[in-house]
C-alpha cells in the first residue's frame, strides 16, 4: 500500500520529477522505486565502510561503492578531519555493477550517502559527467539533517532513510561493502 501510494505520487515520469528537484529523489520515493523497478535500477551507497560500520546500512542497496575514500596519511590540522579524495576507480566500479546487474550505462542509477549533499549530489553529478546520463541521488541521505533546535540540536533525526522508517539496520552485509579487493 506504501509503495502504492509512493509511485502514485511519482506518476509516470520519475526521472523528470527528479530532474526538477536537482535530479533527487526523498528517501520514501527511492524506497517506492527500488520496491517496484528495481531490477532496472542500481543504487549504491556511496558513503566509506567506515562510516556505514558505525551509522548503519540499508540492503536495499545493490552495493556500497564509495565516492570518497578515508585517507588517514593526510590529516588536515586545521580542520581535525582526514582528506576524503574521490575514489578514482569509481566510475569503473559503477560499471561493473551494472554490468553484474545486466543493466546498461543509461540505466537509473541512485546514490545515497550520510546526508544527500557532500556525497550523494556531487557522486550522481559525476556520475552524469562521466557517461551515466541518468544518475540520480537520495535528497537528505540516510541518516538525514541535523536538528537545529531543541534538546536534540545538532543530531540528525529529520527526513532521510533512517528518520522516514524505512528498512536498515546497525550492521552491514558484507556481500555488499565494498573492500580493497573489491
Amino acid at each position: 500500500m506504501y509503495v502504492a501510494f509512493c509511485l502514485s505520487l511519482l506518476g509516470t515520469s520519475w526521472s523528470a520529477q527528479a530532474e526538477e528537484s536537482n535530479f533527487g529523489f526523498s528517501a520514501a520515493e527511492t524506497y517506492a522505486l527500488m520496491q517496484a523497478q528495481g531490477e532496472s535500477i542500481l543504487f549504491i551507497d556511496v558513503r566509506d565502510p567506515v562510516e556505514i560500520q558505525f551509522v548503519g546500512f540499508t540492503d536495499v542497496v545493490d552495493l556500497n561503492i564509495p565516492f570518497r575514500l578515508v585517507d588517514r596519511t593526510h590529516l588536515d590540522q586545521e580542520r581535525g578531519v582526514f582528506a576524503m579524495p574521490i575514489n578514482p576507480a569509481f566510475p569503473e566500479q559503477v560499471r561493473a555493477a551494472l554490468k553484474a546487474k545486466g543493466l546498461e550505462e543509461d540505466a537509473k542509477i541512485i546514490t545515497m550517502c550520510r546526508s544527500g549533499s557532500a556525497r550523494g549530489e556531487p557522486s550522481a553529478a559525476y556520475l552524469r559527467e562521466n557517461g551515466f546520463p541518468n544518475a540520480f541521488f537520495v535528497r537528505h541521505g540516510f541518516q538525514g539533517d541535523t536538528l537545529t533546535d531543541g534538546p536534540h540540536k545538532g543530531m540528525r533525526l529529520k527526513n532521510g532513510w533512517q528518520n522516514e522508517g524505512l528498512p536498515w539496520s546497525p550492521r552491514m552485509n558484507p556481500e555488499k561493502i565494498h573492500t580493497p579487493d573489491s
